[in-house]
């Protein structure tokens, strides 16, 4: 019989600390970290170190005009603050946007792989583009903001409101999944833990997942990703408005909203599959969480907003 010597275990311990601190480095990004060039966060497969998804959040000042390639990605371009014109081969679409995320659904414009697009603000803004490498090149569109499905998810302080902007039953995209949560203050989401890491067929579908989060009137979050397998990804993290969390694999949630503020996030998804969909399971040690929310109502503060009307867009073949 054999044990091991307490200098053994002391190193055991900090290379498990420093494996720890290294995913936390790898894999939450605060504000301003992945900013690049004119993006404010600039995420693709290869800084992710994964396949296909993508996220980045361009700032632009009133007049403001920037210019992108879409290359082999299908982008949607997702005001979050303010409106914008977004015009490429397909079209030109006007965005009416929003004064915030917090204070409505936002129209949207879908742009294709192999296509040259602008943007342009006459009074500025903060647009997130969410992007996925596919195969098909689908035709440039408009989303309207009253098209969006705004569902309420879970109960009690579980409830949060899910933005189906761009799912995968409400938008047509190749790869591209893309929804915005928001969690009323004290409520937990994405909860109970779930993963998408691996191809179960008619259970769970394999996916990299970005989270971009929001605080309203300043504040953190916090958001966990435990392992799922050996070695998998580790992180908790004290979030506030900017930051990413990525998700290579892994059990996630809960994301906790603080008491008195909503936590907003933008979820942008993509996998290998062929099948485009959501599927996951849940912590067996947390499944039962799911089954309580059919006897508790859901949370009175929501929904938080629903879609305002939209005029419609513009559009110039």
């Amino acid at each position: 019989m054999t044990t091991d010597h307490p200098d053994q275990e002391q190193h055991q311990e900090q290379n498990r600390d420093q494996a720890q601190q290294e995913q936390q480095h790898r894999f939450h990004l605060p504000s301003g970290s992945a900013a690049r060039g004119a993006y404010a966060v600039d995420i693709d497969p290869g800084r992710a170190g994964w396949d296909r998804s993508a996220l980045r959040v361009l700032e632009l000042e009133p007049g403001g005009v920037h210019t992108f390639v879409t290359g082999g990605s299908e982008w949607i371009v997702l005001p979050l603050t303010g409106g914008c014109t977004v015009r490429t081969a397909g079209g030109t679409f006007e965005l009416r946007g929003r004064d915030s995320v917090f204070s409505g659904v936002s129209d949207f414009a879908y742009v294709p792989r192999d296509a040259h697009a602008e943007i342009s603000s006459g009074a500025g803004g903060r647009f997130a583009l969410a992007g996925a490498k596919c195969e098909r090149r689908l035709p440039a569109r408009y989303g309207p903001a009253p098209e969006v499905p705004v569902e309420l998810r879970g109960s009690g302080t579980c409830s949060r409101q899910v933005n189906n902007f761009a799912a995968a039953d409400t938008f047509d995209c190749d790869r591209l999944i893309a929804v915005e949560v928001l969690t009323p203050g004290g409520n937990w989401s994405s909860y109970p833990p779930h993963k998408h890491d691996e191809h179960v067929p008619g259970e769970e579908c394999e996916l990299e997942e970005i989270y971009y989060f929001e605080v309203q009137d300043g504040g953190l979050g916090y958001h966990r990703v435990s392992p799922s397998r050996d070695g998998g990804t580790d992180v908790l993290a004290e979030v506030r408005g900017g930051d990413v969390v990525l998700i290579p694999d892994g059990w996630h949630g809960p994301s906790i909203a603080p008491p008195g503020r909503t936590l907003y996030y933008l979820n942008v998804m993509a996998g290998p599959g062929e099948e485009r969909a959501w599927l996951i399971r849940d912590h067996p040690d947390h499944r039962w969480i799911r089954d309580t929310w059919p006897d508790e109502p859901i949370d009175a503060r929501l929904p938080l907003y629903t879609a305002h009307p939209s005029p419609g867009p513009e559009v110039t073949p």
